[in-house]
């Protein structure tokens, strides 16, 4: 490093405490957990810091990394908390003093630098989730608005707002995929901002996986039923009991209490729990499963479809989505897409996506573990936009709007890559070609829609009998109101 170290006893324990940025005006005893102070050269004991949330993150201080060219050093790591769950920063100190934040992003991960604004920031409730903004000329929309605190700390640190403290903070995002986060923590507010970044971009050296070979799971007892549970993933907000499809919320940590709702009726994923497939070069594991429930507002019609977590440890999280249409790899989108007057289409990266749907959403079942809290009766407003084969899916809950991004994926796809041997017919869906292809097939038009309405008749049928609660109704093509094209996640935004 450019700048020198300056190391002095703990004021606590006499433990060598190490400052590493000449940014950095707290610190953490790694021995005693006592919150440091630097003024100068001197040291003072303010407090002690709470213990961190084991999130079994493969990050951990002094791993050091590249991003464009310049070389880092993980020093420092925040917990926060807010109704949403708990998730972590960490302070990347470059080679030449300048500093950099680390955070979780929806299962990523976004690196953000600070950012000098041009005029005074407005209070926090002035921003509306979902509302449009602009910062140094700069369009955004906001998606989350809401109180959080800092629950713990480790390392140095440029900043430390009290612990348990609450505070607003307001996160806005661009059609370009940028996020601008708002920190009312201090006076004025601190501003941040970055893109996404892929921890195999990073070039990272020093992760935990390198020093612990064998890394054991967080292990506890149902609180329902009593039977072993493991917690496997770095951040597990919500998971199942294997015994009982108890859902368990473990996003305030082990040590406190445990929530969880009784589930009835279980669902069976077509895609087992722990498959793993690759997919569009990645390989995935089937981490989590939830079945969701829509209605289009003035109807009385509800339609269910699926929603498969998928994770890779270098990629983070994905959606493999089974719904009424067809199948559908998609992950959370950083940014956020800019809606067109009347919100009838929407531009993102450059692209134009038309809205095709607009519903009402909510969690019917889940199963698996999840980086966010889940629970049944989750409600979102969803907004369903498509761009040939290319979809986005707007979700809005209470405080927070997550976007996602992805493509069309063909069944058989899906059954080859997580080597399926059920019947093909179970994972086939209503794939429409588009409409070019048709008016090619010349003489053919007619039989299709012959073909089409022998579909229909039969589908009204069937819906008799189906339970739309429990199976994905109107699977084979048909569908008379809405879907889903995205997964639902919330609570992991960078913050």
């Amino acid at each position: 490093m450019t700048e020198r170290f300056y190391r002095a006893p703990c004021p606590g324990c006499g433990a060598p405490v190490e400052f590493r940025s000449a940014q950095s005006t707290h610190a953490v005893c790694p021995y005693c957990q006592s919150t440091v102070v630097r003024q100068g050269e001197v040291l003072s004991r303010v407090g002690k810091m709470a213990e961190l949330f084991d999130d079994h993150s493969p990050l951990q201080l002094m791993a050091s990394g590249r991003v464009e060219g310049k070389a880092f050093t993980l020093i420092g790591r925040l917990q926060y908390k807010s109704a949403a769950g708990v998730w972590t920063e960490w302070i990347a100190l470059f080679d030449d003093g300048s500093q950099a934040f680390l955070g979780e992003d929806n299962g990523a991960y976004v690196l953000c630098r600070p950012r000098p604004v041009s005029r005074d920031i407005p209070a926090a409730s002035v921003f509306r989730v979902g509302a449009g903004t602009a910062i140094n000329g700069q369009p955004y929309s906001v998606a989350f608005s809401d109180q959080v605190s800092l629950i713990a700390a480790q390392g140095e640190l440029p900043k430390l707002p009290p612990l348990g403290f609450p505070f607003g903070l307001v996160e806005l995002r661009s059609d370009s995929g940028e996020v601008l986060s708002i920190d009312y923590s201090s006076t004025p507010p601190a501003v941040s901002a970055g893109r996404e970044v892929l921890l195999e971009s990073l070039q990272l050296s020093g992760l935990k996986q390198e020093s612990v070979k064998d890394e054991v799971g967080r292990q506890f007892n149902c609180p329902h039923c009593g039977a072993a549970v493991e917690i496997t993933l770095a951040n597990t907000k919500t998971l199942s009991c294997r015994s009982c499809n108890t859902l368990i919320d473990v996003s305030q940590g082990l040590g406190g209490e445990l929530r969880h709702a009784l589930q009835d009726e279980p669902v069976a994923p077509l895609i087992p729990l722990g498959s793993t497939g690759s997919l569009q070069g990645v390989e995935w594991q089937v981490v989590g499963f939830q079945h969701r429930m829509g209605r289009v507002p003035g109807d009385d019609e509800l339609f269910g479809w699926s929603e498969y977590l998928l994770f890779n440890r270098q990629r983070g999280f994905s959606f493999l989505v089974d719904s009424e249409e067809g199948w559908s790899l998609v992950r959370p989108a950083t940014g956020a897409p800019k809606l067109a007057s009347g919100g009838r289409s929407a531009s993102y990266l450059g692209s134009t996506y038309t809205l095709k749907y607009s519903y009402n959403a909510e969690t019917s079942y889940a199963c698996g573990e999840f980086y966010w809290p889940v629970s049944r009766g989750q409600k979102t407003v969803n907004d369903d936009f498509a761009n040939a084969r290319y979809l986005l899916s707007r979700e809005q809950a209470l405080n927070e709007v997550t976007w996602s991004a992805g493509s069309q994926i063909e069944a058989s796809l899906v059954q080859q890559a997580f080597k399926l041997q059920a019947d093909p017919g179970l994972f086939q869906r209503g794939d429409v070609a588009p409409l070019g292809a048709l008016r090619r097939m010349g003489c053919l038009t007619q039989f299709l829609i012959a073909l089409f309405i022998v579909l229909v008749v039969y589908l009204l049928i069937r819906s008799s009998s189906c339970d739309p609660t429990v199976e994905n109704c109107n699977s084979t093509g048909f569908r008379s109101a809405g879907g889903s094209y995205g997964g639902f996640s919330t609570g992991g935004g960078h913050k």
